[in-house]
């Protein structure tokens, strides 16, 4: 009776749990399986009803049970921070003797980058122009050791940097690479970077010695 498009096998999918407290407990939960460490900013970007004020009670209640802890995890951002006790380990670990710097290209919506979530994005400085960068789908992230190095628009075309040192930005652009190569973001080509033009850019020293090749419009990087 029905349509050729809905045949196949059906199943009655679970009736929405009806206690509100017990939603909210596994809201909870699965925002610091999510974050790990979870942030008044993190859940106001998750735009759950009630925000941080509604959710607060239930991440009390898992820290008296022990099973999230509360803390100063994250500088500047106040007291009212709750994490996993693992991820807490981990930030520990993270802490010991020097080790090579960690980058990690990240889509600009991922939880795991914290920019625009938990954090804010770092200010810019008025002379570099360029776009604002924001957690918009197709867009990536270049993080070294946490830091945000590189701002990606969705298909390449625009890069925003905040930091000038370039032994940050080696290892950022040879990361973007590799995904690029890896298939993870298809054919990149590069125009503008910082409100100008790649070629009066300094990142265009980088990205030639980490593949990218001249084109009419600026470099590319093909998959």
């Amino acid at each position: 009776m029905g349509p050729p498009t809905g045949a196949g096998r059906w199943s009655l999918t679970p009736s929405r749990e009806s206690d509100f407290t017990r939603r909210l407990h596994a809201a909870a939960e699965q925002l610091l399986q999510r974050h790990g460490v979870l942030t008044r900013g993190a859940v106001m970007s998750e735009h759950l009803p009630g925000g941080f004020a509604g959710i607060y009670p239930v991440l009390k209640a898992l820290e008296e049970a022990g099973r999230s802890r509360r803390g100063y995890f994250v500088d500047g951002l106040g007291g009212a921070q709750f994490a996993l006790p693992g991820a807490v380990e981990r930030l520990r670990s993270l802490a010991s003797p020097p080790r090579p710097p960690e980058t990690l290209v990240l889509a600009a919506s991922d939880p795991a980058n914290p920019y625009g979530a938990a954090l804010p994005w770092p200010p810019r400085d008025s002379e570099r122009a360029g776009h604002r960068a924001g957690r918009k789908a197709g867009a990536v992230v270049v993080l070294v050791d946490g830091g945000l190095v590189l701002y990606v628009e969705r298909g390449g075309r625009t890069l925003l940097t905040y930091s000038e040192d370039p032994e940050v930005l080696r290892p950022a652009v040879d990361a973007l690479a590799l995904a690029a190569r890896d298939g993870a973001l298809g054919r990149l080509s590069v125009e503008r970077a910082d409100g100008e033009g790649i070629f009066e850019s300094p990142l265009a020293l980088a990205l030639a010695e980490a593949g990218f090749r001249m084109s009419p419009r600026g470099l590319r990087l093909r998959a």
